[in-house]
């Protein structure tokens, strides 16, 4: 009865230093953010912005569990510096933005790598579609202060962002750099 007793206890220590271990990541919030974005169009590249990046952040440079990371930007913030291309790529054929308002990224797995840098396994939903994305990032902090900086490509296609083409790329190159500070 007595070893009975003892590993119940034993276990439910475990599971509350577990819930205590992850209740601990830190909560981040976005204080500036810039997303960007960089296609190859009748060849030339065309730099974009997306704006109002929102984020719920908990991650702990330290641990390999329980970091998660949820991101959203609207759809309708794009910018190409070209209202008239801004206005195309609004539209349904591309990124359909009365239809589908929020391009989201969200992960719960990263893994750290040797040299300090990150990869995080990501869903991104663009236009309803979700897709599996790895994205390597890098994340520095420094007195209640930080900086993740992440860079990928995507096929435009695999969302739905336009049809094939002889003169836009397929590829696009994202850049994610977010200001964050301890809540």
């Amino acid at each position: 009865m007595k070893k009975i007793k003892f590993l119940c206890l034993s276990i439910s220590l475990f599971f509350l230093g577990f819930k205590t271990a992850i209740a601990q990541n830190t909560e981040w919030s976005v204080v500036t953010s810039t997303v960007t974005f960089k296609i190859k169009n009748a060849g030339f590249t065309v730099d974009g912005t997306f704006g109002g990046l929102k984020a719920k952040i908990m991650f702990d440079a330290s641990k390999s569990f329980s970091n998660t990371i949820e991101a959203s930007v609207e759809a309708k913030t794009l910018n190409t510096g070209s209202t008239g291309r801004d206005n195309h790529l609004k539209k349904e054929e591309y990124f359909g933005v009365d239809k589908h308002p929020t391009i989201l990224l969200t992960a719960s797995t990263f893994a750290k790598q040797p040299d300090g840098s990150f990869k995080g396994y990501f869903k991104l939903t663009v236009k309803n579609t979700t897709k599996d994305v790895l994205i390597p990032f890098t994340f520095t902090e420094k007195d209640g202060k930080g900086k993740f900086l992440g860079k990928f490509t995507i096929d435009r296609r695999d969302y739905g962002v336009g049809e094939s083409s002889m003169i836009l790329s397929d590829n696009v190159t994202i850049l994610i750099d977010a200001n964050v500070i301890k809540k």
